[in-house]
């Protein structure tokens, strides 16, 4: 084994913001035997095979980090509300107060990796989406999202984006209780694009594995889907009615939220391989795992 290769495999790792996806990275990341550090406001709800590190992303004077050296940084925070306010503090201010954290305390990883969203392309019409394509979403999160990334890439560290699609699995059944509370609706012929939470925290480790990982990475599953038929497919496997569905109105200027088809080509070629590739596959799963 390399010098390379021994010092990864006992890796110094910060995730900063430590919640659903962060703290399964960390329990994936500890069990590979790397000494991991979860920073999030409670501490108590932390995984035990973190090292908890009790701080305030939106308070950067709480922000005191590990003595050791890091080696590699994760952002996994998450806007607490569907605000601005909330969007700007998760994403832009949180993101400057970790760089600062870093640079004062001397700590000089080899690469800090932030989780963002497609919620960043604004492409309505049932577009292929890549990695090349513009993000130019005009809402307040998407504005905040990319300020946040554009934060991280013109620091002073290597650094990785993935823009994940919806996330569903365990603690994340949106979609499953709208169908079982009868409030499920789609617009016919929108499409949308998910991943499972245990792939998030998959791909976010395959890429700190990767010798020279890229810089952008859009992290969904195999099979961008049309919304209606995702939601008739569960109903029809929790014998639940349908969702309600709109028909798309031809000429009308009617927002499509999420009405585009991602690529995850990219992450594919890098060599991750998923865990569940399509939706039919992690639904499964998660509901079994929920029975």
């Amino acid at each position: 084994m390399s010098d390379k290769s021994e010092t990864r495999n006992k890796a110094n790792i910060l995730i900063a913001g430590c919640g659903d996806i962060g703290s399964r990275l960390g329990v994936n990341l500890a069990a590979d035997g790397h000494k991991v550090w979860g920073l999030k406001r409670n501490t108590a709800t932390l995984a035990p095979q973190l090292q908890p590190l009790p701080g305030d992303l939106r308070r950067p004077e709480t922000l005191v980090l590990p003595q050791e050296q890091l080696d590699y940084v994760f952002y996994t925070a998450a806007a607490d509300g569907y605000n601005e306010a909330s969007y700007r503090a998760a994403y832009v201010d949180g993101v400057a107060n970790v760089l600062a954290a870093l640079a004062a305390a001397g700590q000089k990883p080899r690469r800090v990796l932030l989780v963002s969203s497609t919620s960043v392309y604004a492409q309505q019409q049932g577009e292929w989406v890549d990695e090349d394509s513009p993000a130019t979403a005009e809402g307040f999160s998407g504005r905040c999202i990319r300020e946040g990334e554009e934060l991280l890439w013109s620091g002073p560290y290597p650094a990785t984006v993935i823009r994940f699609g919806g996330i569903y699995g365990p603690g994340r059944t949106r979609l499953i209780d709208t169908l079982r509370d009868g409030t499920a609706r789609c617009v016919q012929g929108a499409y949308s694009n998910r991943i499972h939470s245990q792939d998030c925290a998959r791909a976010l480790q395959h890429l700190m594995g990767l010798d020279e990982p890229g810089f952008l990475y859009i992290g969904v599953d195999n099979d961008p889907a049309l919304s209606c038929d995702v939601m008739r497919w569960l109903a029809e496997r929790l014998g639940v009615p349908g969702p309600q569905v709109s028909e798309r109105q031809e000429g009308a200027r009617k927002r499509l939220a999420g009405s585009k088809r991602c690529s995850n080509a990219r992450l594919r070629a890098s060599g991750f391989e998923f865990l569940y590739p399509d939706y039919q596959q992690g639904y499964a799963a998660l509901l079994a795992e929920m029975n």
